[in-house]
């Protein structure tokens, strides 16, 4: 059942970094929610493994010099959300990952696990898409830092080459301040089930709270990998708050979406609940942003 080749400890992100290189089959391990599914179902027979759990460089929510939100990432679902950092700036962040699982999966899957494994339905993707996030990400030939919107390739596939790891997500200082948002999520059961559809929604509004100066939104399950709809935020961005332009937002997402059928839903019903969700999302947004919606 665990017949796995090796398990390799990294003692520091650069010696990480030097046991992926000399060993360039080997997979990931942190918290090892995903991995130890996997190996229970004998898919990791003859793997290589290469732990980076004990690497606490890679925890915890700060900020960096400029004002962006640093989260390493090996900071678990439950200290996101419990994290005073976040919960003042991004709390949607906290209460996204806080849908995650049950307790046990968020005191030990962590937010780069989640992001790295490059599926649509990850709870935290669409509000750091939202947030415009960026992936920083070490290597052999040192630190990189992109968009996440450049982070996923395809479904399943991110944008790690050999030898690289994801250490931290950062929040930058625009894209936080003066934005509040709110994270929707539809599922079959209230919990401890993958999304159906996901939608997460920020506006910051003009000083009086009478005008949408920016607003963004992105889904998880909207297509293979978590999207923005970028068409669907310039519909209403500068507009004034009110119920007819949150309907014209909400109707909006259906140019930018691209929904399939699967077991677990019609490409007709996620289309329907995307607009659902997107309506009510933003509505709750202004709210906490005070303004004010009329109906």
């Amino acid at each position: 059942m665990y017949d796995i080749k090796a398990l390799y400890e990294a003692e520091s992100v650069e010696h990480a970094v030097a046991l992926l290189v000399e060993h360039p089959e080997a997979q990931i391990i942190a918290g090892g929610s995903d991995i130890l599914v996997k190996m229970r179902e004998g898919k990791c027979a003859g793997k290589e493994l290469v732990s980076i759990y004990g690497l606490d460089e890679m925890r915890g929510v700060s900020f960096e010099a400029d004002g962006a939100i640093r989260i390493g990432s090996l900071t678990s679902f439950s200290h996101i959300t419990g994290d005073p950092i976040i919960q003042e700036h991004i709390r949607v962040l906290g209460e996204a990952v806080d849908m995650v699982g049950g307790p046990q999966i968020r005191n030990i899957g962590t937010i780069g696990g989640n992001t790295c494994n490059g599926v649509t339905s990850a709870d935290s993707a669409s509000t750091l898409f939202a947030w415009d996030a960026v992936v920083e990400i070490t290597g052999p030939e040192g630190v990189r830092r992109i968009p996440i919107q450049d982070f996923y390739i395809r479904a399943g596939v991110v944008d790690l080459k050999p030898g690289e790891l994801q250490t931290a997500i950062l929040i930058p200082k625009k894209a936080y301040e003066g934005y509040q948002g709110h994270y929707m999520k539809y599922a079959m059961r209230n919990a401890m089930d993958i999304a159906t559809t996901g939608c997460s929604v920020n506006v910051k509004l003009s000083e009086d709270k009478k005008v949408m100066e920016d607003v963004r939104i992105a889904y998880g399950v909207a297509g293979p990998v978590p999207m923005r709809a970028s068409g669907t935020e310039a519909a209403v961005k500068g507009r004034t708050v009110s119920g007819e332009n949150v309907k014209t937002f909400a109707g909006a997402v259906l140019e930018d979406i691209r929904p399939r059928d699967s077991f677990r839903a019609s490409k007709e019903f996620r289309q329907h609940i995307a607009v659902v969700l997107a309506e009510r999302a933003l509505r709750e947004s202004i709210r906490l942003a005070g303004g004010e919606v009329d109906e």
